[in-house]
C-alpha cells in the first residue's frame, strides 16, 4: 500500500514538474534523441560486425572427414551395452 502512495505521489510530482518545465524537458529530449539514436547505431554496427567475423570464422573452419571405421565402432558399443544388459538381467535372477 505504501508502494501505490508512493506510486501517486511521484506520479503527480512528475506531472506537474512537466507542466512547468515544459520548455526545458522539450530541449532536453531534443540533446537526447540524437545521443541515444548514436549509440544505439555504434551498437548495431558493432554487433553486426562481430556476427559477421563468426560467420567468416565458421566457412574458414574445415569439417573433419568421416572416418570410415566409425560404423563398426557404434555396432562395438551397442554389442557392450547388450552383453551388460544381459548381465544385468542375470545378475537380478540370482
Amino acid at each position: 500500500m505504501k508502494t501505490l502512495i508512493g506510486g501517486a505521489i511521484a506520479a503527480a510530482l512528475g506531472l506537474v514538474g512537466l507542466v512547468i518545465w515544459w520548455g526545458q524537458f522539450l530541449m532536453v529530449l531534443a540533446g537526447i534523441i540524437p545521443a541515444m539514436l548514436l549509440l544505439g547505431g555504434a551498437l548495431a554496427i558493432y554487433l553486426g560486425f562481430d556476427e559477421l567475423k563468426d560467420s567468416w570464422k565458421d566457412d574458414e573452419t574445415p569439417e573433419a572427414p568421416p572416418e570410415s571405421g566409425e560404423g563398426e565402432e557404434v555396432e562395438k558399443y551397442k554389442k557392450e551395452i547388450d552383453d551388460l544388459k544381459e548381465e544385468i538381467e542375470t545378475l537380478k535372477k540370482d
